[in-house]
């Protein structure tokens, strides 16, 4: 099949089933393209459990399928392709939380959403890009566990003085942007604007004109009277502002950097997952009732 033969045979299979399709910032343009919910973690964490739909599709990595499962246990949430994991959330398991809390008795543990579903299970609260600070911030206890992103950690320590204690988790994406290649784009183009990912390292951040969310830099470049950005993320969200801003310019602050573990969903997947119900996202009750409320908890510091 082609692309636009598939493409109506997923919006079939769509309407027979009663499916919506939430797509991560980061997949490829041509998913972006077919997508009922287009977003960041935090903003399809939300949808997940607002959606009018007995299926979810959810066009991510794994760890964004168990939270929309987590959240919506009533709803079918399939994981397109079975392999599509986020190396960052295998960087911290429930025995490395467990450990932390002996070693830390008074701390209370935030969990970045990109961890696995047992992980969450273990934490007090989760959090995303998007509002990790304001979950530090406002989160009873003057000492924090923060896992397993070590950059998005230093970030809010740089806003509080409540003791962060960092593990040593990070993006292999945001982390391959350097601050050299950064240095050389902004000299290359002293107009543009830098949008900063706060998973990127410290001294890349140091650099920004602003550090958000993917979410937070489409609302930066919305409101914005600049023409032209320079993006420091995965590649993917760089399609989605090029697409919604007709007229601006945005560029790559450096080499692209790609997130291959996103890319792996094809739309000839997405139309097989939905043909066949694979792969059903199934986690134990316990876990799914442990993990909600820290998810919970997320989303009411908004």
């Amino acid at each position: 099949m082609n692309k636009k033969e598939l493409i109506l045979k997923i919006n079939k299979l769509k309407k027979d089933r009663n499916a919506v399709l939430l797509v991560h910032n980061y997949q490829r343009s041509d998913i972006q393209e077919i997508a009922d919910i287009l977003g960041d973690s935090l903003d399809l964490a939300r949808r997940a459990v607002e959606v009018d739909a007995e299926t979810i599709v959810f066009c991510g990595v794994r760890f964004m399928a168990e939270t929309a499962k987590i959240l919506s246990p009533d709803k079918m949430v399939l994981l397109p392709q079975s392999d599509a994991g986020c190396p960052m959330a295998d960087m911290v398991t429930v025995d490395d939380v467990r450990e932390l809390r002996k070693k830390h008795p008074k701390a209370a543990v935030v969990s970045y959403v990109n961890s696995s579903a047992e992980v969450k299970a273990e934490v007090d609260v989760c959090c995303t890009s998007s509002n990790a600070l304001e979950v530090v911030t406002n989160i009873e206890s003057d000492e924090i566990i923060f896992v397993p992103d070590r950059n998005l950690a230093s970030y809010c320590q740089r806003f509080t003085k409540k003791k962060i204690i960092l593990w040593a988790g990070h993006c292999y994406v945001h982390a391959r942007i350097t601050a050299d290649e950064v240095l050389k784009a902004q000299k290359a183009m002293p107009d543009a604007v830098l949008l900063v990912h706060p998973e990127c390292n410290p001294d890349v951040v140091d650099l920004a004109d602003e550090v958000l969310s993917t979410n937070g830099m489409m609302s930066f470049v919305k409101n914005s009277q600049k023409k032209a950005f320079l993006i420091a993320t995965e590649e993917g969200l760089i399609h989605r502002l090029k697409r919604e801003n007709p007229g601006r310019h945005f560029y790559a602050a450096g080499s692209v950097k790609t997130c291959f573990n996103m890319k792996k969903i094809t739309l000839q997947d997405i139309y097989l997952s939905l043909l066949k119900e694979k792969t059903q996202v199934v986690l134990s009750d316990k876990v799914s009732k442990a993990a909600k409320k820290a998810l919970e908890q997320m989303i009411r510091y908004g």
